[in-house]
C-alpha cells in the first residue's frame, strides 16, 4: 500500500508522461499542419499542331421571283449545276445532299415591307452540304467557285453565321488527349522542380490537380475556337492547320 505522498509521486510521474506523450503528438500534429502548409501552384501547357481530318461546306443558293412555281424551277435547275460541279470535282454522291429547304413570302410576313410593288415577292433557298474527309480536296474546290459563277450559280451567305466557305474540323481529339495530358503535367512538374530549387526545398506528391478543357483553334489565330469534343465556333475553322492546346493546374507539396 502507498501512503499519501507515494500516490501523490504516482499521480505526478503519471501526468508527467501524459504531458509529454500530448507534447510529441501535438508537436507531430503541428508539422504536418505546417507540411500541408508548404505548397506550390503551377500550370502546364501542351500545345499540338494537327490537321484536320473533316470538311464541311454548305453552299446556299437563293432564287427570287413573282411567280412560285417559275421559281421553284429555277432553283431546282440552280441546285443541280452545284451538284454536278461537286461531282466533277471528283465528290461521291453520298458526300453530299440538298437540305433545308425554305420559301419566303415576302407579301405575307406580319412586318411591313416599303415599297413592295417594286421587291420580288419569292424568295427560295436551298443547301447543298458537302460533307468530306478529304480535306485538301474541299480546300483545293472552294477556291473553284468562279466556275458556277460563269455558269450563272451565286452562293449566297446572306443571314448566315457560318460564311459561304467551307469548315475545317478536328475529331480525333481523343486519340491525342492521354499524350498531351502526359506533356502538360512534365511541363507542370518542371516548372515545380525549378520553384523548389530556388527556394532550397524539394517537390514533394501532388496536392490536388486539375485539367482545363482543350481547345482547337485555327494555328495562325488566337481566338478560342472548338471546344472539347469538337464543333464550336466556326470563326476558327476556316484554316485545315489547327493547334490544339491544354492547361493543367497543379499543386505540389514542398518538403525541405
Amino acid at each position: 500500500m502507498l501512503d499519501d505522498r507515494g500516490a501523490s509521486v504516482v499521480l505526478a510521474f503519471g501526468l508527467c508522461v501524459g504531458l509529454i506523450g500530448g507534447a510529441v503528438i501535438l508537436g507531430r500534429s503541428l508539422q504536418e499542419i505546417r507540411k500541408g502548409e508548404r505548397y506550390v501552384t503551377v500550370k502546364g501547357v501542351a500545345e499540338r499542331d494537327v490537321r484536320a481530318d473533316l470538311a464541311v461546306w454548305p453552299m446556299k443558293v437563293r432564287v427570287a421571283g413573282n411567280d412560285l412555281a417559275e421559281v421553284g424551277r429555277s432553283l431546282e435547275a440552280t441546285r443541280a449545276k452545284v451538284l454536278q460541279f461537286l461531282s466533277e470535282k471528283g465528290f461521291a454522291a453520298e458526300e453530299f445532299s440538298s437540305q433545308d429547304l425554305r420559301v419566303s413570302d415576302r407579301q405575307a410576313s406580319d412586318y411591313g415591307q416599303g415599297n413592295m410593288k417594286d421587291m420580288l415577292r419569292y424568295v427560295v433557298e436551298a443547301t447543298v452540304l458537302l460533307r468530306s474527309k478529304n480535306v485538301d480536296r474541299v480546300q483545293q474546290v472552294s477556291q473553284m467557285t468562279d466556275e458556277l459563277v460563269r455558269a450563272g450559280v451565286v452562293l449566297s451567305s446572306k443571314n448566315d453565321w457560318q460564311g459561304a466557305g467551307p469548315r475545317f474540323i478536328f475529331t480525333q481529339l481523343n486519340t491525342i488527349k492521354p499524350a498531351m495530358l502526359a506533356e502538360a503535367t512534365r511541363s507542370a512538374r518542371s516548372a515545380a522542380v525549378q520553384f523548389a530549387a530556388d527556394s532550397g526545398s524539394a517537390v514533394g506528391a501532388i496536392r490536388r490537380a486539375s485539367q482545363g478543357l482543350f481547345s482547337i483553334s485555327d494555328r495562325d489565330q488566337t481566338a478560342p475556337g472548338q471546344g472539347e469534343g469538337g464543333g464550336g465556333d466556326s470563326g476558327n475553322e476556316t484554316d485545315p492547320n489547327k493547334r490544339v492546346r491544354v492547361v493543367v493546374t497543379i499543386d505540389y507539396f514542398l518538403e525541405r
